[in-house]
This record gives C-alpha cells, sequence and structure tokens, in this order.
C-alpha cells in the first residue's frame, strides 16, 4: 500500500487551502475554491471516492484530520477542502500519466 501523501507544509489550521495548492488548481483551470465546488469538481473527474474523518488518534499519529481514499491512493489533509482539491490535483495527474503512457 502507498504511503500517504503529506498535507502540505505551512498552511495553517484555519485555511481552506494553501497557496501553493490554489495556484497549481488555477495552472489547470479549476477556479472553484469552496469545499461544495471542489466536491462537484472531483465528482466530474472520478467514479468514486471515499472521505474520511479520522479519529483525534489517527489525526495525532499521521497529522491530518481528513483522508481521502482513491482506488489504491490515499491523501492527507487538514480540511475537507484541501482533501478534495488533492484529489483533484492527483485524478489530473493520474489522467496525465495514463495518456502519457498510451502515447508512447
Amino acid at each position: 500500500m502507498p504511503a500517504a501523501h503529506e498535507p502540505t507544509s505551512g498552511s495553517s489550521a484555519g485555511e481552506l487551502i494553501a497557496d501553493d495548492m490554489i495556484r497549481e488548481l488555477v495552472e489547470r483551470g479549476i477556479t472553484a475554491r469552496g469545499e461544495v465546488d471542489l466536491r462537484l469538481e472531483l465528482e466530474r473527474r472520478t467514479q468514486s471516492y471515499t472521505l474520511v474523518k479520522l479519529t483525534p488518534a489517527a489525526a495525532r499519529k499521521w497529522k491530518a484530520r481528513y483522508r481521502v481514499l482513491l482506488a489504491a491512493d490515499m491523501l492527507d489533509a487538514q480540511t475537507v477542502a484541501e482533501a478534495y482539491a488533492r484529489a483533484i490535483l492527483f485524478t489530473i495527474a493520474d489522467t496525465e500519466r495514463a495518456n502519457s503512457a498510451t502515447d508512447a
């Protein structure tokens, strides 16, 4: 099982999404920022995902409050919006990898 991806360093618990993640989303043409808009964007890009709110003990251990499960991958985040944003960026990168593999 792959290791969980680390939350963005430097983002405070009060921030919905870190600035560097916002830049990545904008570079890929995604303007959604809020939790609902990001969820809808993710649902357009993947057939299934699971969002889990971690227990206090797990949150301390993994230094994250939420975990998104996409197929065999786990993405950790501090907020729901960050979890959705990470999942969107992951699905985009996964699609790009698949496309480049078929082009070769």
